[in-house]
């Protein structure tokens, strides 16, 4: 792939995933279930109501965001690795605000490692795994921790900076 069609992918690619968070916020999750491979395999957390395979598994699955009253979710920091012109990987940062019927709320930080399959033209998420960086307010999911490597061993806090 040449680099001016590498950088259209990359964009395809940067609009599956803000379609997503779109159609996400406004609940349209038949059009949102079809940025998926039909067989797609999507786990947002090791709780199997967090887990599903295929289409019709994830839309149902993602009913439970019926319970919010109102969602924002936002993506940054995407990074997209193409392996072949019809296979790429992504990861990309989302933070999702939640807003409960009684008016409280909960935010989560996380990321989203996604395997991307193109399929006449288009590129469909084929699976998709959540990673969770941080979380507040009433929610909690139990997602896994996002990778952070250990500080080095001589390394010590300095003084001063939380308080």
């Amino acid at each position: 792939m040449d680099r001016l069609e590498e950088l259209v992918q990359r964009q395809a690619i940067t609009d599956v995933l803000t379609d997503y968070c779109r159609l996400l916020d406004r609940m349209e999750l038949a059009d949102l279930a079809q940025l998926f491979t039909k067989d797609c395999e999507v786990a947002y957390g090791p709780d199997p109501r967090l887990t599903s395979t295929g289409r019709a598994a994830l839309e149902r699955s993602l009913a439970r965001m019926w319970r919010w009253k109102r969602t924002a979710h936002h993506l940054s920091n995407v990074r997209v690795w193409f392996e072949t012109d019809l296979l790429a990987t992504a990861e990309s940062a989302v933070f999702a605000w939640h807003e409960a019927a009684d008016g409280s709320h909960a935010e989560m930080f996380g990321l989203y490692h996604d395997r991307f399959v193109r399929d006449e033209g288009v590129w469909r998420i084929a699976r998709r795994r959540m990673e969770m960086a941080g979380s507040g307010g009433v929610f909690r999911v139990p997602i896994p921790p996002a990778h952070r490597a250990p500080p080095p061993k001589d390394w010590t806090a300095p003084d001063g900076l939380d308080g």
